[in-house]
């Protein structure tokens, strides 16, 4: 039998943002950090992104009270080449670090026609549809992605070493919302799998496996077990790919190395992002967008289907108020009264 509903409070997003840079500033971060998380978090409430909303504030304050994070931080932007740029977040929240990095990197997608940058030194804790919907809305196609620590095995294997692997994409559509992909790598994000744990639903096999090793479909078991990538080897091949994209290729860490050097405070370790930028106008000439409707057209024509990102941007539409579970609202409450 399944456990009854939690129960919600009514919050408005307004008072989420108020009451996420309270939290952070009580806690050690400075007003510019604690605004950039406050913005991030209460996006992610207004799109139904709940696992990546108010539910990572308690992970945000554990980091900033263990000094693992650097609520002061200001990033370092430099320079590599005119399309090459490196972050420096200065062991800093990643929602810091896109602010000082992601004008330079659309100015050199737009001149240029295409941009990188390697985040180094961040502390990613959010969803990756911001970033690559920020490039989108300025014409540009975006992708970013990072890996995390070891939650997920490969196909075959029952041993962790990927993270969740997260990927997001966006392509620029004129007059309207960018079309958004943003995806985990696993079956399921890990902060999904750990509300459903909390509020005592299950979640489909395949999900993950108990700590024995067991298929399962408790999201309490595979909390403390592991999770598996999506679509068996395809999936796993993917989750593969992002380690080293936001690994070494940004001079970073992979996932076990990043849980090696964690200190397991229960916030988001430091890792790597890797951000690229490009121009359709420069690489594609006049039609790219005509070309793209069309398919898009033909796509939502599809009895059942809808692009990906299209919930997102319908959930916009329903006004200041969210439902928040009020366990979590008293828990963040209390914690700004330095309450642990």
């Amino acid at each position: 039998m399944k456990n009854p509903a939690p129960p919600n409070k009514e919050i408005s997003l307004d008072e989420i943002f108020t009451l996420s840079k309270k939290v952070m500033t009580v806690h050690g971060a400075n007003e510019e950090n604690g605004e950039a998380v406050a913005e991030t978090v209460t996006n992610a409430e207004r799109d139904g992104s709940v696992s990546h909303g108010l539910f990572r504030i308690p992970g945000y304050i554990k980091a900033l009270d263990s000094g693992k994070v650097n609520g002061n931080a200001k990033p370092v932007l430099e320079e590599i080449s005119p399309v090459i740029m490196r972050c420096d977040a200065q062991n800093g929240f990643a929602p810091i670090a896109h602010k000082y990095c992601l004008s330079s990197l659309k100015a050199a997608a737009k001149k240029y026609g295409l941009g990188a940058v390697s985040i180094q030194r961040a502390h990613h804790f959010a969803a990756l549809w911001p970033e690559v919907e920020s490039l989108g809305n300025e014409g540009l196609v975006g992708f970013t992605c990072v890996s995390y620590l070891p939650w997920v095995a490969p196909i075959g294997g029952s041993t962790p070493i990927f993270g969740t692997n997260p990927f997001a994409f966006a392509w620029p559509r004129p007059n309207q919302n960018p079309m958004v992909i943003d995806m985990a790598t696993s079956s399921m994000a890990m902060g999904e799998v750990q509300i459903a744990a909390r509020d005592g639903l299950d979640v489909p096999i395949g999900t993950g496996l108990s700590a024995s090793g067991k298929l399962t479909t408790n999201a309490a078991e595979i909390a403390k077990g592991v999770l598996l990538p999506f679509g068996g080897h395809k999936g796993s091949a993917i989750a593969l790919m992002v380690e080293l994209l936001a690994g070494p290729l940004v001079g970073e860490t992979f996932s076990y190395e990043t849980a090696e050097r964690d200190n397991s405070d229960g916030g988001p370790p430091q890792g790597g992002q890797l951000i690229l930028a490009l121009s359709p106008d420069l690489l594609g000439g006049i039609n790219w967008a005509n070309q793209a409707e069309q398919f898009f057209d033909k796509f939502e024509a599809i009895e059942g289907v809808r692009l990906p990102g299209a919930r997102r941007y319908k959930n916009r539409k329903d006004g200041n108020i969210r439902k928040v579970n009020a366990e979590l609202l008293e828990k963040i409450v209390r914690l700004t009264k330095h309450d642990r």
